[in-house]
């Protein structure tokens, strides 16, 4: 009896197969033409099946791949967003002081002194020429 893998091997070659269609032409339920025409059809197939499967897995691949690539990028984006906010100062408007009404009327009058002054010290200089 063969080995679980040496079977695997002969079953995907397709050596079980032609063996089981050459005992059918021993037995006389076939002939050399139909099992070379069945045998074939098998073939092809297999080679079909194998071909459809290998280009899915690569195109799988490929978009697993492609998928990858945008979700980095779209991370590597949010990263590059952080670190320019983080980065920019923030530009905040000066707040405007609210001086109140009382320290407001204080400060015309102080300067009310200071405008005096000059207008009284031209007048003196008037008086005495």
């Amino acid at each position: 009896e063969m080995s679980d893998t040496a079977r695997a091997i002969l079953s995907y070659k397709g050596v079980l197969y032609k063996n089981h269609l050459v005992k059918g032409v021993a037995k006389g339920a076939l002939t050399d033409a139909q099992v070379e025409e069945r045998f074939a059809k098998w073939l092809e197939e297999k080679e079909s099946k194998v071909s459809a499967k290998s280009d899915k897995l690569a195109k799988d691949a490929d978009k697993e791949k492609a998928d990858r690539l945008k979700a980095e990028a779209d991370v590597s984006a949010a990263r590059a967003k952080e670190i320019e906010a983080k980065n920019t100062p923030e530009v905040e408007e000066a707040p405007v002081e609210e001086v109140p009404a009382a320290e407001a009327e204080e400060t015309p009058a102080a300067e009310a002194p200071g405008e005096e002054a000059p207008a009284a010290e031209e007048t003196p200089a008037e008086a005495p020429a």
